[in-house]
């Protein structure tokens, strides 16, 4: 019993800490917000066409996908500006890649939109 109240107390403190995150990048992050108003307004159309439940699925899914994505992004800048404020090819580089990792996500996602459309 011992062991259960451990892993939901964990569980718990996962879901705390999951939330200070969202929020954290919510207030500081435009882009989130954005691509949270994108999501918003693709599950809608998801959900108002006559789409299969795995088509909305993977449309659902690559828009949580790139939220997460996005927020990874935003944990790579942190830590990079937490680091130093000075201008570095490899600093560059990490935020470069953060920012690309959103940016084919979010071309997963516009091309999963595609392929249910015309297919």
């Amino acid at each position: 019993m011992e062991f259960l109240r451990g892993e939901a107390r964990r569980f718990a403190n996962t879901v705390i800490w999951s939330w200070d995150g969202w929020r954290a990048a919510w207030a500081s992050e435009k882009t989130l917000r954005q691509w949270t108003i994108l999501n918003i307004a693709s599950a809608a159309l998801a959900f108002s066409l006559d789409l299969t439940a795995g088509e909305r699925a993977v449309i659902l899914g690559l828009g949580l996908l790139v939220l997460a994505a996005e927020l990874l992004n935003t944990a790579i800048e942190e830590v990079v500006d937490y680091i130093s404020t000075d201008t570095h090819p490899r600093a560059r580089k990490a935020k470069d890649c953060g920012s690309a990792g959103v940016a084919l996500a979010a071309l997963a996602a516009g091309v999963a939109w595609v392929v249910i459309l015309i297919g």
